[in-house]
């Protein structure tokens, strides 16, 4: 996957993730609020992928 899908995804994960923790945190759901977490820290991950990548395309120029 390209630098810039990886950020893309990443974003929308991350995005995905506070979702539910917002709706975990209205319905009173700490195990949705825990997955919202777990998406936002592995959408932000995937986000520095990118970042790295794009570093290592810089490098190789």
């Amino acid at each position: 996957m390209g630098a810039k899908k990886d950020k893309v995804k990443g974003k929308w994960e991350e995005t995905k993730g506070k979702s539910k923790q917002a709706w975990g945190d209205i319905t009173d759901d700490p195990d949705k609020v825990d997955e919202g977490s777990f998406d936002k820290t592995k959408g932000k991950g995937r986000q520095k992928l990118g970042d790295a990548k794009d570093w290592i395309d810089d490098k190789k120029k």
